[in-house]
């Protein structure tokens, strides 16, 4: 199998939303035209936290204080490299936000995003969030946008046709 490419996720919370990216600035992208939380790919010898502090403060200007590591997400969708993403959520964090080049920042209520275009998986770490659940291990098979498959700590989840 494919080596996992390593990445984060973080989903900054203020006032019942989250600072929600909407990638719309590159071509190759794929997430391109959806709504995912910041983040991106390990540096050499950075670990999870460290690089999910970077990618905060290079997206969004933003200091994260008190990121709480909330799961990992292992996502499969050929022809993309399968990448594993240490997600993290921080309700703490100084600075002034500024503009990304990745996209569009937009503070989102909580019960707005599943109205988004995200991934269809993504609703089922945003309701694990909600919920306060204990750390987590999710997986997603992809086929193009469709979710084919998905296993929550082993156990495999029902998926929608």
């Amino acid at each position: 199998m494919e080596e996992l490419l390593q990445t984060t996720l973080c989903y900054l919370e203020r006032d019942g939303q989250y600072l929600m990216l909407h990638r719309v600035k590159k071509e190759r992208d794929v997430n391109k035209d959806k709504w995912i939380g910041v983040g991106g790919k390990f540096e050499p010898g950075e670990d999870a936290l460290a690089c999910v502090q970077r990618e905060v403060r290079e997206e969004t200007g933003l200091t994260m204080q008190a990121p709480d590591y909330r799961g990992i997400l292992d996502f499969y969708c050929p022809p993309w490299q399968p990448e594993r993403i240490h997600l993290f959520t921080c309700r703490q964090f100084a600075g002034v936000q500024k503009v990304c080049d990745e996209g569009d920042l937009a503070w989102v209520d909580k019960d707005k995003v599943e109205a988004l275009p995200i991934w269809t998986g993504d609703k089922i770490f945003f309701r694990l969030l909600n919920e306060g659940a204990p750390f987590f291990h999710l997986q997603f098979w992809y086929e193009g946008d469709r979710l084919a498959r998905a296993v929550l700590d082993g156990r495999e989840l029902p998926v929608q046709a």
